[in-house]
């Protein structure tokens, strides 16, 4: 069993890093909406009307049915709810290689003489195991 750390849980149960951003944006705007329907006190057949969707929808919101919404309806049901979403798009940091590690090691490293030692072998270098691709993409969900 390895014992792998992940940044979100998404990363760590979805396939693929275009299907955990898509969990990761889903889940704030569900936790928005889900905040904004408590803090006016609506119940589920008033928030169903306000959003124009049927209150076993809301229902599935409210109880977490990620799987259920699209993000095109999850952002519908916001903006009928008069709150604006905001997106912020970076580019996910450099992957580490080693012979990039090297090269930036050996570009810090000030020139010395080399000793004359006797030859020895070189043991191959080792390659770091690959890493998920991490996106670093967010969502905001604000009421006016």
């Amino acid at each position: 069993m390895s014992n792998q750390t992940f940044s979100s849980v998404w990363d760590a149960i979805e396939d693929t890093p275009e299907q955990a951003q898509s969990m990761k944006l889903r889940s704030v705007l569900m936790m928005a909406l889900k905040d904004h329907i408590t803090r006016a006190g609506m119940s589920q057949a008033e928030a169903a009307r306000h959003f124009y969707v049927t209150q076993p929808r809301v229902s599935d919101l409210m109880r977490g049915k990620i799987n259920l919404f699209s993000l095109d309806a999850l952002v519908n049901m916001a903006v009928a709810a008069n709150m604006r979403i905001e997106m912020r798009v970076s580019d996910a940091p450099a992957k580490r290689t080693a012979s990039n590690a090297s090269a930036k090691a050996a570009a810090r490293k000030k020139p010395t003489i080399p000793a004359k030692k006797p030859a020895v072998a070189k043991k191959p270098a080792t390659k770091a195991p690959a890493r998920r691709s991490k996106s670093a993409t967010s969502a905001v969900a604000h009421a006016r």
